[in-house]
Formats: C-alpha cells, sequence, structure tokens
C-alpha cells in the first residue's frame, strides 16, 4: 500500500519584538526544512527522575525513536509557570550536553542540513580535549523537572 501523504515543508519563524527609544531593535528570522514527511509532537509529564524523550539511530525501531539521519528540527518547550527542565543530549561517544529550559521557555536543537543528528556534537570537560572535532551522533535525549512534574512539549520534524 503506497502512502498517501505529501511532504511538506516546513517553515521555522522566529520574531524578536522590542521597541527601544522608538527604533525597532528586533528582527525576524526564517528557515525552511523541505520533504518532512513526519511529524511527532506530543506533550509529555516529566518528573524529578530523568526521563527518555527520544532515541535516535539508523533506523526507526519504535514510538519515540527516530531515524538519526532524517531528524531536522527538534523543539522542546517547557509549559510550566515555576519550574525548570534539564535536558540532557547524548552521542554515540557518551557525551552529553545538559541544557536548562526555564518556565515558559522553548530549545531549540538545530540538526544539519544534510545529515540530520549524525555527527552533530562533542561536548568534554577537559580543556585539552576541547580542540578534538570528532563530533558524535546523537542517540537520546533525557528530561528532568528541578521539582515536581513539569509539562514538556516534544516536536520533531523529520523527513
Amino acid at each position: 500500500m503506497a502512502s498517501t501523504i505529501s511532504a511538506a515543508t516546513l517553515t521555522v519563524k522566529l520574531t524578536e519584538n522590542i521597541i527601544l527609544n522608538g527604533i525597532q531593535q528586533g528582527g525576524t528570522n526564517t528557515k525552511t526544512f523541505a520533504s518532512i514527511n513526519e511529524i511527532s509532537k506530543r506533550i509529555m509529564t516529566i518528573t524529578t527522575n530523568e526521563s527518555t524523550v527520544a532515541t535516535f539511530s539508523g533506523a526507526v525501531a519504535s514510538a519515540g525513536h527516530f531515524n538519526d539521519s532524517a531528524v531536522k528540527y527538534m523543539r522542546f518547550t517547557n509549559y510550566d509557570d515555576t519550574n525548570f527542565i534539564t535536558l540532557t543530549f547524548r552521542n554515540q561517544d557518551n557525551d552529553e550536553v545538559a541544557i536548562k529550559i526555564d518556565a515558559g521557555q522553548s530549545f531549540i536543537w538545530n540538526s544539519d542540513n544534510d545529515g540530520g543528528a549524525v555527527a552533530i556534537f562533542n561536548a568534554t570537560e577537559d580543556a585539552d580535549a576541547a580542540s578534538d572535532t570528532a563530533l558524535g551522533s546523537l542517540t537520546n535525549v533525557q528530561a528532568d523537572a528541578s521539582s515536581g512534574t513539569c509539562d514538556l512539549e516534544v516536536f520533531i520534524a523529520s523527513t
């Protein structure tokens, strides 16, 4: 059976709007992602115990698991009005980067234009290793709330 879904272009528009001393100081930036044919959008309840938000590898294996080379855009929005969420991104080398998303804020993880989430980041605490440019492929994203529970919206677009 052939799919009846036609790929489309995702348009992401970031707009800052602020007038200081009568002069517009904001701006708008637009990025398009062609041939998007898969969208995953969900709201998850995040607790103080680290939870897996998404996993990535060379093929789609199950719900919440994405083909790393096909992922083009990810947005994470904290809908809590008080508490923050920490997102931890890990690659195949077990390098990690943790990002704080405060109450009401969003974080966008941009994938490589051609390679998706393959070979996109390296993280280290060792200053000497900082010059190591071997970029790793994203393997998973974990989340935990600072206290209580928080609602996290996850939006992932793939080709």
